[in-house]
């Protein structure tokens, strides 16, 4: 199934595989693996090859990705994407990107990333009332969880 970031205007500036893993009434978690050459990011190095579980949802306004590393398995953190709710089709599952995003380390440390591409995206008051009620969402979801789901 492909996987595809889009911009304001619903192009797509990303695009990649993944597989399903399950299909619920409102999300799907999909598997796919890191794509690019090794890279740090945050307190981790992201490899390629490391395997991400992904959830979409069709009606919440972010999307989360568990990361796992590709040599030992071990939890690296979840990486969230601020973004419209999903759209789910047999071939694909988009979703537009609203810059914002969110870091969850192991231990539960949150950092909000990217605000200032936020604030570039110059969105009116009524969408930016949705990207920081999904993020403000978000974190207290995270709060409660300390291991992958």
């Amino acid at each position: 199934m492909k996987i595809q970031k889009k911009n304001l205007s619903g192009e797509v500036v990303f695009q990649y595989d993944g597989e399903v893993v399950r299909r619920e009434e409102n999300a799907i978690v999909l598997e796919a693996f890191f794509g690019r050459d090794d890279m740090s990011f945050m307190n981790v190095t992201l490899k390629r090859g490391d395997r991400f579980v992904e959830t979409f949802y069709t009606d919440r306004w972010y999307n989360i990705f568990e990361i796992f590393d590709r040599d030992d398995k071990t939890f690296k953190g979840w990486y969230c994407n601020i973004g419209r709710p999903a759209l789910i089709d047999e071939e694909a599952v988009s979703y537009i990107d609203l810059a914002l995003d969110l870091w969850v380390a192991p231990d539960g440390t949150q950092t909000v990333l990217d605000e200032d591409e936020l604030l570039d995206l110059n969105l009116d008051d009524g969408l930016l009332q949705k990207v920081y009620a999904g993020m403000q969402e978000l974190q207290e979801l995270l709060k409660t969880k300390n291991s992958p789901s």
